[in-house]
């Protein structure tokens, strides 16, 4: 799972782990929807991704 937001400042789109607290402008994606995630022509996707791995 992923939490999206905007920053329509600067044309924007960013990706990032699920978030733990619910925001008011953010959308919580599937893994399925945020890989397949597309931002509108003109517009960036900025794709955070985690580090982490089980051990």
């Amino acid at each position: 799972m992923a939490t999206l937001t905007y920053v329509y400042a600067d044309s924007m789109a960013v990706l990032g782990p699920l978030s733990q607290k619910a925001e008011p402008h953010s959308y919580d994606l599937c893994e399925r929807h945020a890989e397949r995630l597309s931002a509108p022509q003109g517009w960036q996707i900025l794709r955070h991704v985690s580090l982490e791995h089980d051990l």
